[in-house]
């Protein structure tokens, strides 16, 4: 905007993603490569403006980003409502395997997801911390913590 000219308080830039964020979100999202159905889910914490917050995140075996979610908490109904979250998503497969790491609240959300036949009773969950490690890798290289 500088170089146009323009000169803009970053409070106008934060409106206009506050106004604009969601419309361009919605239409973004349908262009998303399409994710296959072997997910690798982890949380990880950030803090944010001195708060710490969960961040949410799941990739697929290729490493594609299938959905994320930021959370002040990190219990069941949170895990439900980053899975339900990734599942509505239009570019996303049902999972056939899971791989997570040992949180104990993500295998209570699956079983009420599989309950209200949103994933299937045949899924595969993998419980091992080392072989969630692309997610893992992926949080690293992209600067995830860097959100302050």
């Amino acid at each position: 905007m500088e170089e146009r000219g323009l000169c803009i308080a970053h409070t106008t830039i934060m409106r206009w993603v506050h106004q604009y964020g969601p419309a361009l979100e919605k239409r973004i999202r349908r262009h998303l490569k399409r994710t296959n159905d072997s997910w690798k889910v982890d949380e990880t914490y950030i803090k944010i403006k001195g708060k710490w917050r969960y961040l949410y995140r799941a990739v697929d075996s290729a490493g594609n980003t299938i959905d994320f979610l930021l959370c002040a908490r990190r219990d069941r109904k949170a895990a439900k409502r980053f899975f339900r979250k990734a599942l509505r998503s239009s570019h996303t497969q049902t999972p056939r395997t899971i791989t997570l790491d040992k949180n104990a609240a993500y295998p209570p959300a699956i079983r009420e997801l599989q309950r209200e036949k949103k994933l299937s009773s045949h899924l595969d969950i993998g419980r091992i911390k080392y072989l969630n490690n692309r997610v893992e890798q992926d949080q690293r290289s992209r600067g995830w913590y860097v959100l302050c």
